[in-house]
């Protein structure tokens, strides 16, 4: 049996509930209804949820450190479970890419983002998954820092809810048919 991790990257606490740095934390939320998968439940500096799918255990991890210390939540895990690198999808937000946009890739570098800084220095390689979630494009007049921590407008619901399905559906395919095909399907 493999081990296999799903780390949604955001921030904690209802202040920052339904902003656009946590579109990492909505995904693994509707994969746990999804899968009717158990509550989720706090340990240590993460919330955690542990479910069987085929011959693989799934852990899924939504970081309680805020997102520059995301990392430190899946060196946890790793002290206590097996997972090699390459078998830890970092689900996380991009405002380089327009709002409803998928891009799946196997490895790279943080591209500025301060979570998957984090993960990078805490496993120790940039050789890891990751699905960026796109909210773009960030106005003219903002900063992408504050843009970020902004909550998506009503207009954007829509848009919102299925970029978040065909993330769950990426996912998914991540974990039962492998990295290629699922970036082959969903990095259109």
């Amino acid at each position: 049996m493999g081990h296999r991790a799903l780390v949604g990257l955001g921030n904690p606490g209802s202040r920052y509930q339904d902003t656009r740095h946590n579109v990492g934390f909505m995904v693994l939320d509707l994969l746990r209804k999804r899968w009717g998968a158990a509550s989720w439940k706090s340990k240590g500096n993460m919330e955690y949820l542990k479910e069987r799918r085929g011959q693989d255990e799934i852990h899924l991890l939504k970081p309680q450190t805020y997102m520059n210390l995301s990392g430190q939540a899946v060196s946890a895990l790793r002290r206590q479970t097996p997972i090699e690198p390459q078998n830890v999808l970092c689900i996380v937000d991009e405002f380089a890419l327009k709002l409803g946009q998928l891009r799946l890739r196997a490895d790279g570098s943080a591209g500025g983002h301060n979570g998957l800084k984090s993960m990078i220095a805490e496993l120790g390689t940039q050789a890891f998954p990751r699905l960026r979630l796109g909210i773009g494009p960030v106005p003219e007049q903002w900063d992408p820092a504050d843009f970020v921590l902004g909550k998506f407008q009503k207009e954007e619901q829509e848009a919102l809810e299925q970029m978040l399905e065909r993330a769950a559906d990426c996912v998914e395919a991540w974990l039962d048919q492998g990295l290629n095909p699922a970036m082959n399907k969903f990095n259109r």
